[in-house]
């Protein structure tokens, strides 16, 4: 039987087991606001503060967070309902896009981007927003068989007056593709335009793509999954025919969020579940 220092050493080493499985390779920076479970998707502006969204059925907010986990500022948009917010992004004039092009079953025929005004600027709590309407060219059926869908997202980033918007594969067998589309910055309704289709690799559950950014230059593009983090360091020249690197970051929490602070840094975030999550964290990408 346990003596009781055996016992407090074992809880020691569990918990310590359990801190460097959570965390791994991530450095800590701190917890979302109280009230902000998740940040489904996330942009900085200058390092020192974030702007966050969360997922479907919560509300139809932006939210701007410091890094020690400090409420700043929040505005309801207006004219767009949170039916499944998965994503942010900012193009070269400061304005924010939100995907609502979450769709866990493949059975949407309303996804849609939201443009935003530079929310620096905006007075009050209410910001405006214009939809980019749109479909996927190959999708035929809503939702089409367990083999065939390819059509969830929860990644996108802007380049030169497109929105690239990157799959996450839920097909059963899972085959490791995720598919590129884009679609014009500008308010309407279109048709995307498939772009091409990336191996990323064949497990299912660190595979999948969870967020995507684009670094300010343009020249490294990060892709999200649960625990990975792949990496093309020549984007601007290569685009997707580059081969990238993949960085294990030793963590076993539910990263749905990612964004650039410069050329290397990055913040991270991840779900609230089970007592673990709900973080802000920052990560050093090696360079090649």
């Amino acid at each position: 039987m346990p003596t009781p220092i055996r016992k407090s050493l074992m809880l020691l080493a569990g918990l310590l087991g359990f801190s460097c499985t959570q965390y791994g390779q991530l450095d800590y920076v701190c917890r979302l606001p109280g009230g902000v479970n998740e940040a489904s998707g996330m942009v900085t502006y200058n390092g020192q503060t974030i702007w966050v969204i969360e997922d479907g059925s919560n509300p139809d907010k932006i939210r701007e967070v410091d890094t020690t986990g400090n409420l700043l500022r929040e505005y309801e948009v207006k004219d767009a309902r949170n039916k499944d917010w998965e994503a942010l992004t900012t193009d070269t004039l400061g304005r924010l896009y939100i995907g609502d092009f979450g769709n866990n079953l493949n059975s949407r025929d309303d996804l849609v981007i939201y443009r935003l005004p530079d929310p620096r600027q905006e007075p009050g709590d209410k910001i405006d927003a214009e939809a980019i309407r749109f479909s996927y060219p190959d999708q035929k059926h809503f939702p089409p068989e367990k083999n065939a869908r390819f059509f969830d997202a929860e990644g996108f980033f802007h380049l030169d007056g497109h929105l690239y918007i990157i799959t996450k594969n839920r097909a059963r067998p899972f085959n490791g593709m995720a598919t590129i589309y884009r679609v014009p910055d500008e308010p309407g309704e279109y048709k995307a335009e498939l772009v091409t289709r990336i191996f990323i690799c064949g497990d299912r559950r660190g595979c999948q793509v969870t967020d995507a950014a684009l670094s300010p230059s343009g020249n490294r593009l990060a892709l999200l999954g649960y625990g990975f983090i792949w990496v093309y360091d020549s984007f601007g020249t290569t685009g997707f025919a580059g081969t990238p690197r993949k960085f294990s970051l030793e963590s076993n929490t539910q990263l749905e969020g990612i964004c650039f602070v410069d050329e290397t840094e990055v913040y991270l975030t991840d779900e609230k579940s089970v007592g673990r999550g709900g973080n802000i964290y920052r990560y050093s990408l090696p360079l090649p």
